[in-house]
């Protein structure tokens, strides 16, 4: 008579085999998420720079029709809403009839007159931290 052997079929992985996997992929990790959270900031910061630029763009046809840039209590709503002794005023110059936001969800500040002359404006955002001058605001003079 022929002896039977039962060969075992091997299914599943060893605990070795999912704990190579698991460090391959915590290494993978490791590498691979502090270069996407970078580029997320870069990203976040090209795209504020960019909606600087579109305001500062906007405030410069305001003083075109109106002979000046909106003072620091008017702030951008004057974009928005005609102040009340302005003239030449076509407004309103935003879409939507909101004020923009910068790529981390906060209003832009804006002073007039700015830091150059009298006839010139800063507007700013705070950047990721959301306070003033520590470093990471982003501003039209960085245009």
């Amino acid at each position: 008579m022929k002896a039977h052997i039962k060969t075992q079929s091997r299914r599943g992985f060893t605990l070795i085999e999912l704990m190579v996997v698991v460090l391959i992929i915590a290494v993978l990790a490791a590498l691979v998420v502090p270069q996407l959270a970078k580029r997320q900031d870069e990203a976040k910061y090209k795209a504020t720079l960019s909606q600087i630029g579109r305001v500062a763009s906007i405030l410069q046809q305001f003083r075109l029709d109106t002979d000046r840039f909106p003072t620091t209590e008017e702030g951008l709503g004057a974009l928005l809403t005609a102040p009340a002794d302005v003239t030449g005023w076509k407004g309103p110059y935003l879409e939507n009839n909101k004020l923009p936001l910068d790529s981390y969800d906060s209003e832009f500040s804006y002073q007039s007159p700015g830091p150059n002359s009298e006839d010139s404006f800063l507007l700013q955002s705070y950047g990721k931290d959301k306070a003033a001058d520590t470093g990471d605001d982003i501003t039209n003079l960085d245009l």
